[in-house]
């Protein structure tokens, strides 16, 4: 390394000295360091400077000139050009700002940090109970030479035979009537909320959600603009008597209400589209954790029930396989399929044509159903575990939430003076993660303990949620 003035030039690697040469004055230049109408050096003194050869000093200094860095004056010299000012803005400090709607942090996921000694985040399956041998061969035969035309851009609505594989499985397991040109796969709930919104909500538009709800839903809307009102839910779901009239769209979980867990009912069903069809408004019915159902089968779908084309059914199979396989599907009516896979080309454009083949073929071999009949009964079980510490050691400070469905169990501070934010974090220093009910909503009430078990193992459920019983006893 040798220097002249500010100029460093790093000579030590093996390679090109006239583009390390070239590098180092180029960087001294935006840097301001080496200012317009400065005189360099003559390429001999640099160079003897530097220990290099004249050639390469002169080959750095035509590349600058070229570049339009340097400017060479016969019987003058080699001068910093006026057109290489350096920009007058700081690189750091600058005055860019996100528009409306990106000013705050999203919800964070669930799967953001480490595993805690007591797992009890919300929405995170367990992977051990996935069949990832089976999964990387059927992965392994669909990209042998001449499976696929790799080579061209496929339909981003999705592979064609996944697509009726999962009309013939929501068929079956749900109850909802589609043809295949119907159904578009995306990347998750996120990708399909974020895809309606981006055809259907303009910045000003009312969506309403449930209160409490599902964040991610709340920040995807507020992204682009939308005015976000919240609607109060009870033991029957959505109160839809409290829906805004101006709802441009409605949010809702009606298999089973996220995060506190009962249906809506069949009479607010019938008047949810009712009032969809009133005020002309679009209802999305996230279908989430369906297919973990522990009693009663799910009252039928808003889809299913329908008959104006005014619901958008989504599902997803980051809980039923794996979130790492990030595949879900969007029902959508015929009018907004133009619309849809013209947001689809923008935002995702090639499509995975081997993993959703793999899927398909899952799907239509039996091989999701056996899957689930082994995820349900491994879950069933822990979630007595919840249940038996919620209505045993738990009991005197949390009120359960009734829920036949899903992944966690919710439940109510029975004194609704302590703060759940308070209860997360101190449980969070004994190695035990739960969530805080009033998290799931925009009025920070009401409070509670959402514990999910999916990825609990099922020996620390009962350690773990008498530790839980614990805290609460001294808070």
């Amino acid at each position: 390394m040798r220097e002249l003035g500010d100029l460093v030039v790093d000579l030590s690697a093996r390679g090109d000295r006239a583009t390390a040469v070239y590098r180092a004055l180029l960087d001294a230049v935006r840097g301001g360091r080496l200012e317009p109408g400065e005189r360099l050096p003559p390429t001999r003194a640099l160079a003897a400077d530097l220990g290099v050869s004249r050639t390469t000093v002169a080959t750095a200094y035509d590349r600058l000139a070229a570049e339009g860095f340097l400017q060479a004056r016969v019987g003058a010299g080699t001068f910093v050009a006026d057109a290489a000012r350096p920009v007058a803005a700081p690189r750091r400090g600058t005055d860019l700002a996100p528009r409306a709607g990106w000013a705050h942090a999203p919800h964070p996921t669930s799967g953001a940090a480490g595993k805690p000694t007591y797992d009890f985040r919300v929405g995170i399956p367990d992977a051990r109970l996935f069949p990832f041998d089976t999964w990387r061969r059927l992965v392994t035969a669909e990209l042998r030479v001449g499976a696929h035309d790799l080579g061209t851009y496929a339909d981003p609505a999705g592979h064609l035979p996944l697509r009726a594989a999962i009309v013939r499985q929501l068929a079956l397991s749900r109850g909802v009537s589609a043809e295949p040109e119907e159904v578009l796969i995306t990347h998750g709930t996120q990708h399909a909320l974020d895809l309606i919104t981006r055809v259907l909500v303009s910045p000003g538009d009312t969506v309403a959600v449930e209160e409490p709800g599902y964040p991610l839903a709340r920040d995807v809307f507020a992204s682009y603009g939308a005015t976000v009102v919240p609607v109060p839910v009870d033991e029957e779901g959505l109160v839809v008597t409290e829906l805004p009239p101006s709802a441009r769209v409605v949010f809702t979980t009606p298999s089973h209400q996220f995060p506190t867990g009962p249906p809506l009912s069949l009479e607010r069903r019938r008047a949810l589209l009712d009032f969809a069809g009133r005020h002309r408004c679009a209802v999305i019915e996230d279908d989430y954790d369906s297919e973990f159902r522990y009693t009663e089968r799910p009252l039928e779908t808003l889809h299913s029930m329908d008959d104006a084309g005014r619901v958008l059914y989504l599902g997803s199979f980051s809980k039923s396989l794996v979130p790492g396989i990030r595949f879900g599907y969007l029902v959508a009516p015929e009018p907004l399929q133009d619309a849809l896979r013209a947001a689809l080309q923008l935002s995702v454009g090639y499509v995975e044509v081997p993993e959703q083949a793999a899927l398909a073929r899952f799907l239509d071999d039996g091989l999701f159903a056996r899957h689930l009949r082994k995820a349900r009964s491994a879950y069933g079980e822990r979630r007595t575990l919840v249940l038996a510490a919620v209505h045993g050691p738990l009991a005197a400070h949390l009120e359960l939430v009734p829920c036949q469905a899903g992944l966690h169990v919710t439940t109510r501070l029975r004194d609704q003076e302590v703060d759940d934010v308070e209860v997360v974090r101190r449980a969070a220093e004994h190695g035990l993660a739960v969530e805080a009910l009033s998290s799931y909503t925009m009025t920070g009430s009401p409070r509670g303990v959402v514990m999910g078990y999916g990825a609990a193992d099922p020996a620390s459920i009962t350690p773990g949620l008498r530790r839980l019983a614990v805290l609460l006893d001294d808070l």
